[in-house]
Parts: C-alpha cells; structure tokens; sequence
C-alpha cells in the first residue's frame, strides 16, 4: 500500500495555510504542494488566521476567478501573516502580478513547486524573491505528445511520488496531504490541453496535455481509499484524452473498471469529457460499469454551430443530442451536465435559438452559464462582431433563467425513483449526500429523511426514494444500505 508524507510528530513553529481557489485540479495540486510542506517540517492547516504564512492557490480562468483570487490574497495580507500567491494565476502573470500587488511577499510559479518549503523560509525571513516571467507552457514539451515521456518539466500534480520512477508504484510514497477528510476526493488523470479553443487561455499556462501512468493513478487511488475516500472524481484538462501520449486512446475505459475495483471505493466519477472525443467505447464503459457513476460531464459550451466553429470547437445542436441519446440506450436514468457561453463573437439571436433548442431537448440535470468577456491572449479577444454588454448580459439572464427551469424540471422527473445516495455529512435531523447524478459542489445535493438515520456516516452508500425535488436537489428517504463505511473500517 503506497503512504503518504506524514506530518512530522513535532514542528519548528513553521505554520502555513493553504487556502485552494478555483477547480477540483487545483484542490489536488495543494495537496501535493501541502505534503512538500509537511515533509519538510511545515505544519500545515487551512486556517488563514492562525498562520504564519498564507500560500493562496489562485485561479486565473476568468475575470471574476481573477477577481476573487486577488480579494483573498489581499484579506490574507490583513492577517498579519507573510503573503503568498502560487496557482494558475500568479503562473499566468507572473511579474506583472508581484507588480501591481505589492501585499503579496512573493508571486511563486509551478516552477517553485519542488523547492516551495525553501521558498517559504525565504519570505519567512524577508527574504525577496524575483517573480517569474510568464512564456507558454505548451513550448516546454515536444509537439508529439508521445515524445513527452520523461521529460523534466513541473507539472503540478504529477510529483506523486517521492522516490525514484523505477519503484513500483504500490511501493512509493505518495506525495499528498490531505487537507480535509471528505469521503470525497479528486484524482488527476492528467494536465494540460493540446485543444485550441479560441477562447481559452488554460493551454498557454498549464501546458500541453500530458497523462499520468495507470499504475501511479492506481496506487494513489488505493491511498485515498485507505484514508477514507469512497469517490474518486477524476479530473484533468480534458479527461477524453487520457492515454493518447501513452499510445493507448482506450486508456480511460480500461482504467475505469480497475479503479472501480479498488477496495473501498464505491463510486468513481470522470469529469472533463470533450463531445468531440467521446468515443462509443467510453460511453459504453462510463454508462454500464459498476462502480463508475454514470454520468457525463460534457464539455458543449455551445450546440450552434457557426458559434462552435469560430470556437474552434466540432459539434452541432443535433450531433450533441445524439451522443446524449447513445448514452441513455444504455442507462436511461445517468446524468448529465455541462457549461455553455453566452455573448461569443458573431452570435446571432439565431445561434441563441439554437441553443434553446438544444437545452429544451437535451434534458440535462446541471447547467452552468457562463458570460462571454476578453481573456488576455486568447484568439477570441480579437474577434470581430463583439456582442454589446448590454446584449450579452440580457442573453445570459434568458439562457440562465431557462436553464435553471430545465433543470428543476429534470430533477422532478427524479420524483419516485431509486437513487444511490453517498453521504457527505450528517446532522441531527438530516443527512446531506449525492446521488450518482450529483457531482461534489456544482450539480446539488440529496437530504436524506427519514428512516434510521442515526445510524449512518459520511462515507456510506445507500439506497433512497426521492420524494421531493427542490430546483435541483432531491429530498428522498433510505431504503438500505448498500455499502456501509464502518464495515470497511472494521476489515
């Protein structure tokens, strides 16, 4: 069974907090950056208040993540406590970043990641550290995504381990530190993305894409299950392109069923799928593999398809419902969830139309909404035929406003049937928990009602009734349990 960097049994004093913005990929880089920390004597916690240092991974996606990273590294500042920016966006901005935000004590880059307890004991000791300045990540690794094996470049995420690669990898050490006990966690498949989509500037910073080894994914998912985690979500850039620089496009769906086998997982989740490289195979082993949840987080964006060509993107309205229709042959009930821009370049009240359309149709239980703005160095913020604030903002709140009725409706038609529900918390009246349409923090919750409650804890798995629906979560009440954590615990 591989191990974990233990924190040590006593500290210097060296305090940090790691406070994690953005996306579930980034949860999993702090806690490989938490467990380079603990390893090297650091204690390490959450708490912002009670730090000496405040490491705040950022986001850098768009302008409100943006946003929001940079309030949090400024309320960090007022604690007192010495000030670091790490992240997708201190890597996007690099020096201009230390510039224009002098409250941070330094503005480190993936780069720093192997030497991040050394740079620490920098600032700790006033020591200036010279920010990076930022150049495309997708240079750093051969074209030939096959060629990329073996190189030197820091992918975050990807240091699992902390002994030679030629170790087997149920033998290595897996370099990650929880930082909360969720019977919930991600595991990266992979980083980065070779797609160029023309309003996306994640490939220019995160790099090209790169999959990690099945055995190390493995290993790793075995050492979550023996801390307690019950789902694996399983998370990258884009999930669909799993294996293809190991020189096996069907990576994915031979993984699926053997993370599925490892005990003390009940539920594996993959999220991140591309419509363009959803392969029949995978549908197949997504929708039918026991253990794997079936559900398709499907990257759409849009289903007009002039919109999606001057995306960059493949795909149209009636190709999308399609796909949606293939999985569902197989598991009628699996569901379904996706993201959509409103506002591009070029749209017309036509391509909106068509968007309706296909949300009407396509019957999707999670819809996020997003308005379109400029990204820095992306293709779009070149475009011409910009869609007026005024415009984009009235098409959202429509899209936003049909989406969230679509969805609603979705979850009432849940109303009467069996789910399997996994527990995420439990209160003295009720217990919250997701059933396998149900996605950690972006696609509701199930409250659990009745029955002997008392009786369960985070972790199980049970079977429930839905009796009520409230937008888009489910109110049901127990039926059995189908696998029950502490009998796991007890083996």
């Amino acid at each position: 069974m591989p191990r974990s960097t233990p924190l040590p049994a006593t500290t210097d004093g060296r305090r940090v907090a790691l406070l994690t913005l953005g996306c579930a990929r980034n949860e999993v880089d702090s806690e490989e950056l938490a467990a380079r920390l603990a390893g090297d004597g650091w204690s390490v916690t959450t708490d912002g208040e009670q730090a000496d240092v405040v490491l705040v991974n950022t986001c850098g996606f768009v302008e409100k993540a943006k946003r929001d990273s940079i309030d949090t590294l400024l309320a960090a500042a007022q604690t007192g406590a010495k000030v670091v920016a790490a992240g997708c966006m201190a890597e996007r901005y690099g020096r201009e970043l230390a510039e224009s935000l002098p409250e941070a004590d330094a503005v480190l880059g993936f780069d720093d990641y192997p030497s991040i307890s050394a740079a620490l004991d920098k600032v700790m000791h006033g020591e200036k550290i010279a920010a990076h300045t930022p150049r495309d990540r997708r240079e750093l690794l051969p074209v030939t995504p096959v060629a990329r094996r073996g190189t030197d470049v820091i992918i975050p995420g990807h240091a699992a381990t902390i002994v030679d690669a030629a170790t087997p990898a149920h033998l290595r050490t897996v370099l990650r530190h929880r930082l909360d006990n969720s019977p919930v966690a991600s595991l990266k498949l992979a980083s980065g993305c070779d797609r160029r989509c023309s309003f996306c500037a994640i490939p220019a910073f995160r790099g090209a894409f790169v999959s990690r080894k099945p055995d190390e994914l493995l290993a790793e998912a075995e050492w979550l299950a023996s801390t307690g985690v019950r789902e694996l979500v399983l998370v990258s850039e884009n999930s669909t392109s799993y294996g293809k620089d190991l020189g096996d496009p069907r990576a994915l769906e031979k993984l699926l069923p053997q993370l599925a086998a490892v005990d003390g997982i009940v539920r594996v989740r993959a999220s991140y799928l591309q419509p363009a490289e959803t392969r029949p195979g995978l549908v197949e082993t997504i929708a039918t593999t026991p253990g794997v949840a079936a559900y398709f987080d499907l990257s759409f964006q849009h289903s007009s398809e002039p919109v999606l060509r001057r995306m960059r993107r493949f795909g149209s309205t009636d190709r999308f419902l399609e796909l949606l229709a293939s999985a569902r042959a197989f598991a009628p009930e699996l569901g379904a969830r996706s993201n959509f821009i409103v506002g591009f370049p070029g749209e017309t009240p036509a391509d909106v139309r068509e968007l309706e359309r296909f949300l009407t149709e396509a019957r999707l239980d999670a819809i996020g909404v997003f308005d379109y703005s400029d990204e820095d160095g992306t293709e779009a913020a070149g475009f011409d035929k910009k869609v007026s604030a005024r415009t984009v903002k009235s098409r959202y709140d429509k899209v936003l406003t049909l989406a969230e009725e679509l969805c609603a409706q979705r979850a009432e038609e849940r109303v009467g049937t069996l789910i399997e529900v996994l527990v995420d918390s439990v209160g003295d009246d009720e217990v919250e928990g997701r059933a396998e349409h149900q996605a950690p923090e972006v696609d509701g919750s199930t409250t659990l009602r009745g029955g002997d409650l008392a009786a369960l804890e985070p972790g199980d798995l049970v079977r429930a009734r839905v009796v009520a629906a409230d937008g888009v979560d489910l109110v049901a009440t127990p039926v059995e349990m189908i696998d029950a954590r502490r009998a796991r615990r007890g083996r």
